[in-house]
């Protein structure tokens, strides 16, 4: 388990994009389990959509590829900082099966499915109430900058 100052020693994200509340779960090099409470003060609900605040598909993805990134440090034995990015090198298969609303809770499940090269590839699948609202295979890579 991790509360949200242990994440926010192992992400570089800030408000507004911090998509991670709290690791519920994390077997290390294998799978994680990771919530993002979503709340009307988000701010993409101003404009996504004023008269049916609806969650956009791609920061759910963006909430699975923070997960994915926590589990990723973790299997590296890597601590984030400040040389090392953590990009997004692809995404495949995304499928949004239900609307995420304001008072939802996202209970992310990633795992990793290999690890070749720095680049590493996950299964992800968010679920609210037990339904799934979306899922996708993410590929990252860790990169260290000068």
């Amino acid at each position: 388990m991790m509360d949200i100052h242990q994440i926010l020693k192992k992400l570089p994200h800030r408000y507004p994009f911090l998509m991670v509340d709290r690791v519920l779960e994390i077997e290390s090099g294998k799978r994680i389990q990771a919530l993002k409470n979503v709340t009307i003060n988000e701010p993409f609900f101003t404009g996504h959509f004023p008269h049916r605040p609806v969650m956009p598909g791609v920061l759910m993805l963006e909430a699975m590829a923070q997960a994915a990134a926590l589990l990723a440090f973790d299997a590296a034995g890597v601590e984030m900082d400040d040389k090392t990015v953590y990009y997004f090198a692809g995404i495949d298969a995304a499928r949004f099966k239900r609307p995420v609303e304001p008072g939802d809770q996202l209970i992310m499940d990633v795992s990793l499915e290999r690890s070749r090269a720095g680049i590493y590839k996950f299964k992800g699948v968010t679920r609210v109430v037990g339904e799934i609202a979306c899922e996708a295979e993410l590929m990252c890579t860790m990169r260290t900058i000068a």
